[in-house]
């Protein structure tokens, strides 16, 4: 089994930065591909951003091209999402994933989850 907790939410103001991280524990791997995941309120959970085991390879969801940027720093089993210029459409509920075979988009494909955390964006 692998555990995941996030930390690094918050409230913050449109304009503002925020950096979360996710770290893994367990039966976990520094092979399994990393994602970021957020539901808002009412809404179907998206996805963010993932990256693939080494960091070689890195995805993002268009409206956080730019803004975002996940990494990871596999000696400590973490994972970072820095978010800058933050909208008040990024508020959110944020979630870690990580899949042992997929590298994608598709939470569904997505093995161990985190419990979430908060981002509110205040306009």
């Amino acid at each position: 089994q692998v555990q995941l907790v996030e930390s690094g939410g918050g409230l913050v103001q449109a304009g503002g930065s925020l950096r979360l991280s996710c770290a893994a524990s367990g039966r976990t791997s520094r092979s399994y591909t990393m994602g970021w995941f957020r539901q808002a309120p009412g809404k179907e959970r998206e996805f963010v951003a993932a990256i693939s085991g080494n960091g070689d390879f890195t995805y993002y969801q268009d409206s956080v091209k730019g803004r975002f940027t996940i990494s990871r720093d596999n000696p400590k089993y973490t994972v970072y999402l820095q978010m800058n210029s933050l909208e008040p459409e990024d508020t959110a509920v944020y979630y870690c994933a990580a899949s042992a075979l997929y590298l994608g988009r598709a939470y569904v494909n997505y093995d161990y989850w985190g419990q979430g955390t908060q981002v509110t964006v205040s306009s």
